[in-house]
């Protein structure tokens, strides 16, 4: 099981067997939905109109519980709940909690990825290869954290705005003084959300977002390694499609594209181009 944050698809989901539950998005002075319940671009022109308030939220414990006890009565003795960093969210918390109230009904395995987005999606499927071929939870789960710790990301945001907003800015926080004067390029260390370079121009953004991936993806192959490649965007369709066409004619890999989850769309913002590398360790 996973969260809506790894970006996999309803049917990448049901192809490996894996269950999604979704986080929460409020809009001001509407009714809180399910992260499903909303479209990326929605979530982008609410924010790009900047009239209402977005934030999000976790899954309850008891949500989760339902979840979990749900799999239990679909006949699952075991399951491993794979979720966001617990840097940037209290979802992991929320699963620690929901897997003691139902310990006598089925074994929960909660694991902190330490990140988001495809990277998480694409250590998901790859526990899920696992636990298909007959792999034991214990296998399954370091499996799980092997691939995630193996990924890199990095982003482009047009502003630090929104991820101040939400509190997830983490070391990126640095560059807020002088955000003006910067296009700043992200990444995930550690879980949290840090400066990975500052660029001046979105251009050179891009361009040094084709960079880092191209040598992530040399790194993985001088080691004998099969990599994936994503690209994720939040209404930057063109940047998203120069990207990925640059790091295919570079690297030979067609790289997947598709838009972030709302949950992260929200504290990324509109214009957003991230740049997932995710080696397949052995």
């Amino acid at each position: 099981m996973t969260d809506t944050t790894a970006a996999l698809t309803a049917e990448q989901a049901l192809a490996a067997g894996v269950t999604i539950v979704p986080l929460h998005v409020t809009v001001t002075g509407r009714r809180s939905v399910e992260s499903r319940q909303i479209t990326p671009g929605e979530v982008a022109e609410i924010l790009a109109e900047g009239k209402e308030r977005v934030s999000t939220s976790m899954p309850s414990p008891g949500e989760l519980a339902r979840t979990y006890r749900q799999e239990a009565a679909d006949g699952a003795q075991t399951l491993v709940s794979v979720h966001l960093s617990s840097k940037v969210s209290g979802t992991v918390e929320a699963a620690e909690i929901a897997r003691d109230s139902v310990a006598e009904e089925i074994r929960v395995e909660v694991v902190d990825s330490a990140v988001l987005g495809l990277a998480m999606g694409y250590a998901v499927l790859a526990g899920s290869r696992v636990a298909a071929s007959g792999g034991t939870a214990e296998e399954v789960v370091e499996t799980v954290r092997a691939h995630a710790a193996a990924s890199r990301t990095w982003f482009y945001v047009d502003t630090l705005e929104h991820l101040r907003r939400g509190g997830r800015i983490g070391l990126a926080s640095a560059l807020l003084g002088s955000a003006l004067a910067i296009k700043p390029l992200l990444t995930v260390k550690d879980g949290a959300v840090a400066p990975a370079e500052k660029v001046r121009t979105k251009a050179k953004a891009l361009a040094r977002l084709v960079e880092r991936g191209v040598e992530a993806v040399e790194e993985a192959r001088a080691e004998g390694l099969e990599v994936k490649v994503a690209v994720l965007q939040l209404a930057a369709e063109e940047s998203a499609a120069q990207v990925a066409g640059e790091l295919a004619e570079r690297t030979g890999i067609e790289p997947d594209v598709a838009e972030v989850d709302p949950i992260v769309g929200v504290h990324v913002g509109p214009g957003t181009v991230g740049v997932v590398v995710a080696p397949q360790p052995r």
